[in-house]
């Protein structure tokens, strides 16, 4: 991951960070914090992800959401290829700020990049058993909002 130039207040005291009103978020040893995004509306959880501080200090600015891709070692910013981009609402932190959850509008319908309206469309099968590994088996709970093959083009 690239070294960031974007620098949140130090962490101060445990009080501050707890009860304080100033923004103080812990990334972790490999500078990313990790991001729960829902529908602001419904409080759906839409997707999970992580952020590091150019992310973070970008979805301030822009309140578009933005996150740090892991996969392509790159800020990514959510709609960005899809057009199913995510305005900011609503920007919070857990109690020892080491987790950002955002509250956005879902624009286009779609959060997850397989096409669905968030990226919990499945569900464990309510016959499902530990100890019996043959069932557990996933269950849609959602339809396809895009055909993500139509959406997403290879590029050469």
């Amino acid at each position: 991951m690239s070294t960031s130039t974007y620098v949140f207040p130090a962490r101060t005291s445990h009080a501050d960070i707890e009860l304080g009103s100033t923004l103080q978020p812990k990334f972790g040893a490999d500078g990313l914090i990790p991001c729960i995004t829902t529908d602001h509306v419904t409080n759906e959880v839409l997707m999970f992800a992580f952020m590091n501080a150019e992310a973070l200090a970008h979805t301030i600015k822009t309140r578009k959401a933005t996150y740090w891709s892991r996969s392509r070692n790159k800020l990514w910013i959510k709609g960005e290829e899809s057009g199913n981009a995510q305005l900011v609402k609503e920007l919070r932190v857990d109690c020892d700020q080491d987790v950002v959850l955002l509250k956005v509008e879902n624009v286009g319908g779609a959060s997850c990049h397989n096409g669905y309206p968030s990226c919990f469309y499945r569900k464990l099968a309510d016959s499902a058993d530990a100890a019996n590994p043959s069932t557990l088996t996933l269950e849609l709970t959602a339809r396809r909002v895009f055909d993500p093959a139509t959406v997403y083009k290879k590029k050469a």
